[in-house]
């Protein structure tokens, strides 16, 4: 497959393609395929499953934290976004939350090393366990920090791809509740952390002990979400599932993990904001595919998109669910060319697994799929509108005009004209200002 880099990121925005065209991104760029074309060689591995001692799933199931602190009485730091502070599952929960509940940090962005170990040097010794109740940023700054409260050393001695110590299998007690269906990061081994000033790096602290001891999962929590954040964080869990089946270290055992939430995805997409019985059931769905998202990225990876995305939100503070969203186009187009026979195969036994219709290919019906959510209100909050100027040609269908290179509603024109032009890899300093 030839996932050209100039074409691969000529379909993002021209705001994101200036922080590609540079010699670090390309260079990290070059790392990633070579990686992914050698797991696409492989047919069958062995893989290991790790998830949570205890998953409660279902609506209202928010209910049972106050009884799970009460069983196991320990002085409990709260991580939180403040949208949570201000609602209605905090205010019924309050009483029963001051029992146990010794502080709180509130998490508005994807925490980085030095964050971290602020809380690490304000709470360490006084807590014994954690709970975080938010979105993947809120998540896994707990994990990060119930890991590093129990290690010596500064966070960023621990990092992937910068540190130069292992990390060790401790940590606290961590029951995670996600508000939002898209990272599974309330499942995954690893806990993200991003540096934007200093070093520039988005990397995880990772270890099969930093999966969360209890999750629990109310679609209950995303009601009244803004559509946005529905759609963004739902594409960011389609990607975790569809990156994890096409994996060439995935096997049956992953592939049907992935799978099965694939459908769950598919049947809760066009009624996610809905305030009736089938927005309850699309909510629960979702909440399911994204866990098994976090389950299936652990046990078989991830691809060419979110290695993309992942050094993109090194740099600036993007919205990592709309870059996937924004990538996962051009990566089905590239889907469509592959001659990788494993690909091949694994994108033709996938289409009649989730669709009736077979009258496109897996990866263009894909693409028609996600465009034909119409004048559904959910589509306000998909990463993208209408196609760029002069982007398409006029004979196109609405469908593959919607597959081209596509554009925000928040972008200027200038910006929209931008896109026109290919991205180019220019000699620049590797750091970016």
């Amino acid at each position: 497959m030839n996932f050209c880099f100039e074409k691969v990121i000529n379909f993002l925005p021209m705001r994101y393609q200036k922080v590609c065209q540079s010699r670090r991104l390309a260079f990290r760029y070059t790392q990633i395929l070579a990686k992914c074309k050698k797991d696409a060689l492989v047919s069958e591995n062995l893989s290991e499953l790790y998830s949570n001692q205890r998953t409660l799933f279902g609506r209202g199931s928010l209910d049972k934290l106050v009884p799970l602190l009460t069983a196991r009485p320990q002085p409990t730091l709260l991580f939180c976004g403040q949208s949570f502070l201000q609602g209605p599952a905090y205010a019924r929960l309050k009483a029963g939350l001051n029992d146990h509940i010794i502080g709180y940090e509130i998490v508005s962005h994807e925490a980085s090393p030095a964050e971290i170990d602020g809380w690490v040097a304000r709470w360490r010794g006084h807590v014994d366990r954690v709970v975080a109740i938010g979105g993947g940023s809120v998540l896994d700054a707990a994990k990060a920090f119930s890991a590093m409260v129990q290690h010596p050393l500064p966070t960023a001695r621990y990092l992937e791809k910068v540190g130069d110590t292992a990390v060790q299998p401790i940590t606290l007690p961590l029951i995670a509740i996600p508000t939002t269906a898209g990272t599974g990061s309330e499942v995954t081994q690893n806990a993200v952390v991003t540096d934007q000033r200093d070093i520039q790096i988005k990397a995880s602290l990772r270890h099969p002990v930093f999966v969360p001891e209890v999750a629990i999962l109310d679609a209950d929590l995303l009601k009244g979400a803004p559509d946005r954040v529905l759609a963004t964080c739902g594409i960011d869990a389609f990607t975790h599932l569809f990156e994890a089946y096409l994996s060439g270290k995935g096997n049956l055992f992953t592939r049907q993990l992935a799978l099965t939430g694939l459908r769950q995805f598919v049947q809760a997409w066009p009624a996610l904001n809905r305030e009736d019985a089938a927005g309850d059931e699309a909510r629960e769905a979702m909440m399911m595919a994204s866990w098994l998202g976090g389950v299936s990225l652990s046990s078989a990876g991830l691809g060419v998109i979110h290695g993309i995305a992942g050094e993109l939100g090194a740099i600036k503070p993007f919205h990592h669910g709309e870059v996937c969203g924004r990538l996962l186009f051009p990566f089905l187009d590239l889907l469509s060319d592959s001659e990788q026979p494993l690909q091949r195969k694994l994108m033709a036994e996938l289409h009649p697994q989730l669709f009736s219709e077979t009258t496109d290919s897996p990866a263009q019906f894909l693409k028609t799929v996600a465009a034909a959510a119409g004048d559904h209100p959910i589509l306000a909050g998909w990463p993208f509108t209408e196609p760029r100027r002069g982007g398409v040609d006029s004979g196109a269908s609405q469908q593959q005009k919607f597959a081209g290179e596509l554009q925000p509603r928040t972008d200027a024109d200038d910006d929209r004209a931008g896109l026109a032009n290919h991205g180019v890899i220019r000699s620049r300093a590797v750091r970016l200002h």
